[in-house]
């Protein structure tokens, strides 16, 4: 991951939620089994802010309210240049693997279940994304979002190589 991760402040943000997937748990003692459940949500406002949280509870809308909250301290700020992301880019976290491209106005969000969620979360319009290796949903959400950690823009580049904006295209 990048050194430089960009934490956000929860300060008058409309965040929205969406649950990515629910875990029951049972453990079984003498007294016969006991059910348990873990909620992975994403939060985001769908404009370059998202963060993921995991909530464990005996009840599942305590579950999901607990994820929420833990994904509010969570929260990462994302460039998105023009409904998209502004470069290819890979990330692995324990078993899964993602790969992310840009796509063209108009193509929409072409990912799959965890994926798909943070990418709308974040606000990405357009872009095509592939995963590899585990489904997992938490290795999923993870890697996806050490993917958007290390996404630059030309803004960001132009600051770190310490010359004008437009050389950054003009090599």
């Amino acid at each position: 991951m990048s050194s430089s991760i960009r934490k956000v402040k929860t300060i008058d943000l409309e965040l929205k939620d969406r649950l990515v997937s629910i875990n029951r748990v049972t453990k079984v003692t003498k007294g016969g089994r006991h059910f348990s459940f873990a909620a992975i949500v994403v939060v985001g406002n769908e404009n370059g802010i998202v963060g993921y949280g995991l909530g464990k509870a005996n009840e599942v809308t305590t579950a999901i309210a607990k994820g929420v909250e833990d994904a509010k301290k969570n929260l990462i700020k994302v460039p998105v240049f023009k409904g998209t992301i502004p470069h290819e880019q890979t990330a692995k976290f324990g078993g899964a693997k993602v790969f992310l491209k840009p796509a063209s106005s108009g193509t929409g969000v072409k990912a799959g279940g965890a994926m798909r969620a943070v990418l709308e979360g974040v606000g990405i319009k357009d872009v095509l994304a592939k995963s590899k290796g585990s489904s997992n949903p938490h290795n999923l959400v993870k890697a996806t979002i050490a993917a958007l950690i290390d996404m630059r823009d030309a803004y960001n580049i132009s600051l770190n190589r310490g010359i004008n904006i437009n050389k950054v295209f003009n090599g």
